[in-house]
């Protein structure tokens, strides 16, 4: 049986305050939205972003639920749009402490026709989307952190040791982990922290892209020491963790948040 605990009715405002910028959520399984509601609950001030129109009447009620003072539309892919976003939050809070960075992307025929077979093209775009525009989100938030910050990327294990399946992906999530790394010794003289996160397999848009996923699902409960699969709202309280001072010496490391499955061979 599933240990759950409400931790909404008896978290402190700890991040009264703080503002957090979350890319990525998409509907309401998402780990960005598990990331905002925990940081909300904290007291943290929001700002949420969707991705295009088609995305917007999934994640419009959801800003509007948690209150996010800042909504708006945003690609990476799209020039221009990123720097928009900033440019916003300068001038409405003009000051920024948190960010998440949950989007990952890949096409179809790259992602699932095996890591030799993946093109140049879709290579370059799962970089791209998926890893670089973390580097380019780090740059602009960077001078908004003026008291310090953390900032956090959303990995996976298939970063470390292969995953049937994940294929490109892999070397995409070992690449952004290092970002976070070389990151996390640029930004640290500012008191800014970075964090890889790394939950174990949730159901979410993103992961219906790969195949069999529920055998992973089900090899990960199996293999957990704790014996479940996490949610959501597990990756989001530990960002949210990470994002107070209790943690304001931790930085650059990857760390898993999926009942100790890593740990087991």
């Amino acid at each position: 049986m599933r240990r759950e605990v409400n931790m909404e009715t008896n978290i402190n405002p700890v991040l009264a305050g703080r503002k957090a910028l979350v890319v990525g959520v998409a509907n309401d399984q998402s780990i960005a939205y598990g990331c905002a509601k925990a940081f909300r609950a904290a007291g943290a001030d929001l700002a949420m972003t969707w991705l295009n129109e088609k995305a917007r009447p999934y994640v419009q009620p959801l800003a509007a639920e948690l209150g996010a003072e800042i909504v708006a539309a945003l690609d990476v892919a799209k020039p221009g749009e990123l720097e928009a976003l900033f440019e916003t939050i300068q001038k409405t809070w003009g000051r920024l402490d948190l960010l998440v960075h949950s989007i990952a992307f890949a096409p179809k025929a790259d992602l699932q026709g095996g890591l030799l077979n993946c093109s140049a093209e879709g290579f370059a775009t799962a970089m791209d989307i998926s890893c670089h525009s973390f580097v380019r989100m780090a740059k602009l938030a960077a001078p908004l952190m003026t008291d310090g910050g953390a900032m956090f990327a959303m990995s996976y294990y298939g970063a470390n040791r292969v995953v049937a399946n994940y294929n490109v992906m892999g070397p995409v999530k070992a690449a952004l982990e290092a970002v976070c790394r070389y990151l996390a010794y640029e930004l640290g003289p500012s008191g800014i922290r970075v964090h890889a996160i790394s939950p174990g397999p949730l159901k979410t848009r993103a992961s219906s892209g790969i195949k069999d996923f529920e055998f992973l699902l089900n090899e990960a409960a199996h293999k957990a020491p704790l014996g479940e699969l996490v949610d959501i709202m597990d990756v989001g309280w530990t960002c949210a963790y990470l994002a107070t001072p209790f943690a304001h010496r931790v930085t650059g490391g990857t760390v898993y948040v999926d009942g100790g499955a890593n740990i087991v061979a």
